[in-house]
Formats: structure tokens, sequence, C-alpha cells
């Protein structure tokens, strides 16, 4: 009974090793649909497409509308459905057209908290993925501090650690006379960033999920900085792959903008990329090898 016992957890640690070490891909994009109706069309197309590719999962990094087209329930409920029609998981994670800027008059001047909440227990009534077949996450909701943050979310896949974190654009809400929201919000991302890398410390990598671009113009933008701040920190004592993937600026990049203390240095183990967005449909698609030192090959995925 014995040696039964140890040739089946000897089996299942075999299992577990296997899975880790199993190439994947995963797809990335975000910022669309934009121009309507003409977008839903070409949307459509894009989730044709990324069906037929079959990733492990994708993820839209927000900005679901245009910053001038309304915040209407009615629109949301499109979104929704079209999120739920991926044939793989699908996760989201929030933009700011889709609340901080509903206040504007083209937005149709919604509250934009109130748009917040509706996004909140529309797109996150369960902790699980979007899409036909639905992967759990874990949330940060379940931490007794932040119970509201339903957005942030995390799953493990293949040996690595993946998670989102609720930052937008518009400079992350940060404006007006009353900035308790993202106050409150930025002590929720900063807890989350520690818990995050906690988890990541046995995987062989990490990926990130948010909006904003926070490195706009090629430097960190000032509202981000306490957030760049302990994501470089953690980055160099995690040591291994860091993939911070955003979306805002709707422009492909690739690049290393975290800088060492002396700022001539740069963070080798950590990348950024930001997908395409706007006019330019396109959606990102990223292999993971387990057994290459660089982890992430990134390639493009242009409409026909």
């Amino acid at each position: 009974m014995r040696i039964f016992s140890l040739f089946l957890l000897l089996f299942i640690l075999g299992v577990n090793a296997s899975a880790q070490n199993k190439k994947f891909d995963f797809i990335a994009f975000g910022d669309m649909p934009y121009k309507l109706p003409d977008d839903y069309a070409r949307f459509e197309d894009l989730i044709r497409q990324v069906n037929k590719e079959k990733p492990a999962f994708s993820v839209h990094v927000g900005d679901f509308k245009s910053g001038s087209t309304p915040c209407s329930d009615e629109y949301f409920n499109k979104i929704f459905n079209y999120f739920e029609s991926f044939s793989e998981p699908l996760i989201y994670t929030p933009g700011d057209n889709e609340w901080t800027d509903c206040n504007r008059e083209a937005a149709g001047k919604y509250d934009p908290l109130e748009r917040l909440d509706l996004l909140r227990k529309m797109f996150f009534k369960e902790p699980k993925s979007l899409g036909q077949k639905k992967i759990t996450l874990s949330t940060q909701s379940s931490n007794p501090q932040f119970t509201k943050y339903v957005e942030n979310v995390a799953w493990e896949h293949g040996g690595i650690q993946f998670a989102t974190i609720h930052l937008v654009g518009s400079s992350n809400n940060f404006k007006g006379k009353d900035n308790t929201e993202f106050l409150e919000r930025e002590q929720a991302n900063l807890a989350w960033l520690d818990e995050i890398f906690r988890r990541a410390a046995a995987t062989n990598g990490l990926v990130f999920f948010t909006q904003a671009d926070m490195f706009y113009g090629g430097k960190i933008v000032p509202v981000f900085k306490g957030i760049c701040d302990k994501l470089s920190a953690l980055s160099i004592q995690y040591g291994k792959p860091v993939l911070w993937i955003n979306g805002d600026s709707h422009r492909f990049i690739v690049d290393k903008p975290l800088l060492q203390s002396d700022k001539r240095s740069t963070i080798l183990n950590f990348t950024r990329m930001q997908v395409f967005g706007d006019a330019d449909l396109a959606s990102v698609r990223i292999s993971v090898d387990p057994k290459s030192r660089e982890l992430f090959t990134i390639r493009q995925m242009l409409m026909d």
C-alpha cells in the first residue's frame, strides 16, 4: 500500500511538472471597438480570428469604447455578449472610457462611480472568466480590507502567474477636489502588487494586465509613480521574467521602461508590451516556453 501511495505521489508530481514545462499561447488586445457602428463588424472578425487560434485564454485590457460614445446600459450589455462569444476564457480589466470619462457630454454625462459600480456588477459578478469556457479566478475582494475590488483578479497557468490590476488612463481618476476613489484604489493596487509577487514566488514568471499607459512619452506619468516605484522594487527582488501588458495609447510597443536606482541601468527582467487599439483593430499573441530563458515570445496578429 505504501509503495502504491508513493508511486501515485510520484505520478502526480510528474504530471504537474510536465504541465509546468508545456508551451502555451495567450492573446491580448484592447481599446476596441471605438468607431461605431463600423467597428462592430471588425471586432466580430477579430473574435473569429482569436477563436480560430484557440489560445489558452485571452485578455481585453480595457477601453471597450471610445471616450466620445455613450456609456449606456445597452452598450455595456452588447460588449458583455461579445465577451461571452469568445470560445476560450476571456478576462477583462476596466479602462477609463467605460467609467472615469463617462461624465463627458458625448459619453452621456453619467456619474463615473455609478458606471464603475455597474461594470463590477455586470462583468465581475462571480470569480470566473467570461467566454464560453470559463476558468475560476481568485479576486482581491476576498480580502476583507478590499472587498470592492472584484476586478483585480489572478490565475495561474502552465507555471506562470497572471493577474489584472485596475489602473486607467485619464490620470487614473486623480482629478477634481475629491480623490477618495483614486486614493482607496491606489492603496488596494499597492497591496495587490505585493500579493501577486508573493504568489509568483514559486512560478517561472509573472504577467500583469492593465489599461493605463504609465510610460506615456517615454517617461513615468507622475500619478503612477507610487505604483512604478513598488513595481520596480518587487521586479528586482523577484528576478524572474515580468511581462506588463497595457493598452491606452493605441500603439504597439515592446520596451523596457523601468530603470534601476542609478537611473541608467535597465531592470532587464521587466518588459512592457502595449497593445494596438482604436483604428488599429489587431491583437497580440504571446507564446510561453518555460524552457526558454526569455520565456515570452511576442507576435503581432494583424487583420486582413
